[in-house]
């Protein structure tokens, strides 16, 4: 298993970027473009537990796989939301988003990854990979996130 963790500060208040992690599709593609489809399979009162089928695109293949919420907490100073997938059967993966208030314009967001193959021979792509898809999203999100603030 390997696992990831970066952290950035973002000039816009903690509800406007959580709008992209809990809102709708529509929000979520601002941060995501590849992902063309997110369809409850299964709503809880408590969010936990819910699952939703996703569908993204790689160049021109879809890849469909369910998305579990495995944790979620949303207070006024903080927000988490923590997910799992499994993609195409090789690869189970979480994603952790914390979002923390600094104060009233200004936001910290704390992304950590992992990703555990589920088969042998795919170690072996785990053995040369980095942070650089981890610190490409965390850029993302604010360069999003700070434009549209």
């Amino acid at each position: 298993m390997k696992q990831w963790s970066r952290e950035i500060e973002i000039n816009t208040p903690i509800e406007h970027v959580w709008s992209y992690f809990n809102g709708s599709l529509e929000q979520m593609q601002k941060i995501m473009p590849q992902v063309v489809e997110n369809t409850p399979v299964k709503i809880t009162e408590e969010v936990v537990g819910s699952i939703y089928r996703q569908k993204y695109k790689e160049g021109k293949r879809i890849e469909e796989y369910d998305v579990h919420t495995l944790e979620y907490e949303d207070t006024q100073n903080y927000k988490k939301l923590k997910i799992g997938f499994t993609l195409a059967n090789m690869f189970e993966i979480t994603g952790l988003y914390e979002f923390y208030r600094v104060d009233d314009q200004t936001s910290k967001l704390k992304y950590t990854v992992t990703n555990s193959p589920l088969k042998w021979f795919v170690k072996l792509f785990l053995i040369f990979a980095n942070d650089k898809v981890v610190v490409n999203f965390l850029e993302k999100v604010k360069g999003v996130a700070e434009s549209e603030a």
